[in-house]
């Protein structure tokens, strides 16, 4: 078990997430607050246009949810916050997912309206883009912003995938996402007149804590690309001089650093690199840190609860591994059997988290929240261990574990060892069916360098255990993604079912 003291983080004044952003607005006015295309809307602009959209919507959104399906935008940061003004409940929903996925969580959460820059069949939808965005930013009065929130008030329903296949709603009180943020804040130690970059998906909980809320603790500017494209970040991270690099997940970092313009690029401004959302392999810290100088500061979460740990220097940096507590924040491992014994420092089991900032359950899901919340902690899912300093280690997912003739395989492991080869860039290793041993371990790769499929199963021949042996290598071109940028596990888990 390991916790953290509960006193050793700065503290927000604010009660609420509105709140925050209007004391940034007050203190920092003519500050960049976002920049978006060729559109820059200062702290000022944003009250003007936020006051503007919620006077709108009051009507018709007070104390109900509100869908917002906009892409990481301007028109997204204007229309969450202005939700809040005006008494609403932003449900952030991914603007990727197809559309019957959309028609099924439009229709579950019964919203007022949908702000979105399309229209949703047989749903009110209120019309947004960078574009009208651009009009309404004109300077307003923060003080004139009422905040009719408070701390037990709903500021965010996130969605959270699970065993069901449709994603659960997932809502958070401002007191929960004041407390993620002082632990995000915790964690990456930010400062006045931070230039951020995120990458991940506003509507992912990283997306969120690096692309809304936590650039908005000191009044820092939010870079908001287009489009996720490699040779497009390491621009930006240039030109716009970015001194936080929400990059998110392994795969993120991985596809800029194979960017033709990465080698040749310095970024003298960049003073943090956070990293969540999958764990790190061993080798894409060593190459950033030695194409950058700057270590990636790999932290841990998930839409129920995060940051749950998070690796700094004060506390223990350990590449690999997803560091120590957060403030106020409990971590186990427990049996995967039962998840009811505590298990010594060092043994893999399932990990359990409990802290002021976790979900109370998923709206109208009785039956997941019953599996998710047990004994005061959320399950997560995730088998990792703790060593005795408390550093936490992720394993493996609970469900990715491969069953290989009553052996246990951690595809991470597999993952690891093939990202040492010299020619692969990418790995990942799903389980496919086996008549004689259960299951065996396939592993997808991408290259950095020419080779072959039988060069890399004799490597890790050299290098495994008989039965952690890759019964099969497929050489990609690239790996899908999912929308949140993490490797699609799930699409070639179906590959495979598929070929068969």
């Amino acid at each position: 078990m390991t916790h953290a003291d509960p006193q050793a983080h700065w503290t927000i004044a604010a009660d609420t997430v509105a709140g925050v952003f209007k004391a940034a607005a007050a203190a920092a006015p003519d500050a960049i607050f976002c920049k978006s295309g060729s559109n820059a809307i200062s702290y000022g602009q944003a009250a003007g246009a936020i006051q503007s959209l919620s006077d709108t919507l009051r009507p018709q959104v007070a104390g109900k949810p509100v869908a917002i399906v906009l892409p990481n935008s301007s028109a997204f940061l204007i229309a969450y916050f202005a939700t809040l003004f005006a008494g609403g409940i932003p449900a952030l929903i991914n603007h990727g997912h197809p559309e019957a996925t959309l028609n099924h969580l439009l229709d579950d959460l019964g919203a007022a309206v949908v702000l979105s820059d399309r229209s949703h069949a047989g749903h009110k939808t209120h019309h947004l883009d960078d574009t009208l965005i651009g009009t309404m930013a004109v300077s307003g009065d923060p003080a004139k912003l009422l905040d009719p929130g408070v701390a037990e008030t709903l500021a965010a329903i996130l969605f959270s995938g699970g065993t069901t296949g449709l994603p659960k709603q997932v809502p958070h009180t401002n007191a929960a996402i004041i407390a993620t943020m002082e632990r995000g804040d915790w964690g990456w130690h930010t400062q006045a007149d931070e230039i951020w970059l995120p990458v991940a998906p506003f509507t992912h909980i990283y997306g969120f804590l690096m692309g809304v809320t936590n650039p908005i603790i000191r009044a820092g500017a939010i870079v908001i690309p287009a489009r996720f494209q490699p040779d497009l970040i390491v621009d930006l991270l240039m030109d716009e001089k970015v001194t936080i690099f929400g990059g998110g997940p392994p795969a993120i970092y991985q596809a800029v650093m194979a960017s033709a313009k990465f080698a040749d690029s310095r970024f003298p401004d960049l003073r943090i690199c956070p990293g969540g959302g999958a764990p790190f392999p061993l080798d894409v810290h060593k190459r950033w840190e030695a194409a950058t100088g700057l270590k990636i500061y790999e932290g841990y979460g998930m839409t129920e609860i995060a940051p749950i740990s998070i690796n700094t220097e004060a506390h223990g940096v350990k590449p690999g591994s997803a560091g120590t507590a957060v403030p106020g924040t409990v971590i186990e491992i427990v049996d995967l059997e039962t998840g009811d014994t505590v298990l010594p420092t060092g043994e893999a089991g399932e990990i359990r988290v409990k802290g002021p900032h976790m979900m109370t359950g998923y709206t109208g899901n009785h039956d997941e929240t019953r599996i998710a919340l047990r004994h005061g902690f959320v399950y997560t899912g995730d088998i990792g261990t703790l060593d005795q300093d408390g550093i936490l280690t992720i394993t493996d997912r609970k469900k990715n574990v491969i069953f290989v003739s009553g052996f246990n395989v951690f595809p991470r492991e597999v993952e690891e060892l093939l990202l040492t080869h010299p020619a692969v860039s990418g790995a990942c290793v799903v389980a496919r069916a086996h008549p004689r041993s259960g299951e065996v371990p396939v592993a997808f790769v991408t290259l950095r360098s020419d080779t072959d499929a039988e060069d890399i199963a004799s490597y890790c021949r050299d290098h495994l255990i008989a039965y952690k042996h890759p019964h099969d290598i497929v050489i990609l071109s690239e790996m899908p993604l999912t929308p949140a940028g993490k490797v699609d596990r799930a699409h070639l888990q179906n590959s495979l079912a598929e070929s068969a």
